[in-house]
């Protein structure tokens, strides 16, 4: 049977008795977001071009009942920045680091080479810079919070894998009582960045394998998880995963992305998983 989860902040229960109409399908209205189920319709693409609001189909082999795992990217998905480019705008090249951090994201470069093009032109900052970024510029994405706070509480477990920087994830997780992260170590020395990442590079491939080995040691499926990202860098995880999430994402992840969000904050996670 397939299910249909409308939400976004524009949405009311006239709106959605609208869409369900047009649809031909039932519509059971949840005060956060609407269940449309029984539609005679499938095509999606002319109502997602007429309402402000997002309109997803659940894959019908992914059960919300099971999730016990969301995978989270940093980056401009948790977070409302790319650190790397803020970082770079203390050395007053954000505009050539943001460049390749475009490409990257847009799939036109791949992330490894760009990561390290940007750490390179990144050598001789002193590390107390970051500290800066993380206070004066990050901020978590509109509901975040709550999304982290309610699916907690049910049990499931919450990871972050970030193509971007353990000084920035290793924050988060003791803010946001995280299970899980994941991302790359910026080499220093004397207080200075060197321009090198220490180890191996946590890119797209790297993402796929935490989301897999995470499963693993929680004993569960994949089918189980939810993957959640907006770049390039971010589909061989969110392909792993019983649910997709392209979060305000780049053109080339919403299509290959299960669902999409792109009116809802961080909190339309909860109505894909048809929590109040």
């Amino acid at each position: 049977m397939t299910q249909i989860i409308v939400q976004g902040p524009q949405l009311t229960r006239e709106l959605a008795a609208e869409i369900a109409e047009k649809l031909a399908g039932q519509c059971h209205w949840q005060d956060r977001y609407a269940l449309i189920e029984n539609t005679q319709h499938a095509d999606l693409t002319m109502l997602r071009q007429q309402y402000a609001v997002d309109i997803n189909v659940l894959p019908a082999e992914f059960v919300a009942e099971d999730c016990r795992l969301i995978v989270m990217d940093m980056d401009s998905t948790l977070i409302n920045i790319e650190c790397i480019d803020e970082i770079a705008d203390f050395m007053a090249i954000k505009p050539q680091v943001a460049a390749i951090t475009e490409a990257a994201m847009r799939g036109e470069i791949d992330f490894e080479t760009s990561l390290k093009q940007r750490v390179a032109l990144l050598k001789g900052l002193p590390v107390e810079m970051l500290d800066r970024v993380y206070h004066e510029r990050l901020m978590l994405n509109p509901g975040a919070e709550l999304m982290l706070k309610t699916v907690q509480q049910a049990g499931i477990k919450t990871a972050l894998v970030s193509g971007g920087f353990t000084f920035f994830t290793d924050k988060l997780k003791k803010r946001l009582n995280l299970d899980f992260t994941q991302a790359n170590v910026l080499s220093e020395a004397n207080g200075y960045l060197t321009g090198e990442v220490t180890g191996a590079i946590c890119g797209a491939q790297a993402k796929a394998d935490f989301l897999l080995a995470r499963c693993d040691e929680l004993g569960i499926s994949p089918q189980q998880a939810i993957a959640m990202g907006d770049g390039a860098n971010d589909l061989l995880m969110m392909a792993t995963a019983g649910l997709s999430v392209a979060y305000h994402a780049k053109p080339k992840v919403q299509e290959a992305a299960n669902t999409a969000l792109n009116f809802s904050g961080l909190d339309g996670v909860l109505g894909l998983l048809q929590r109040p």
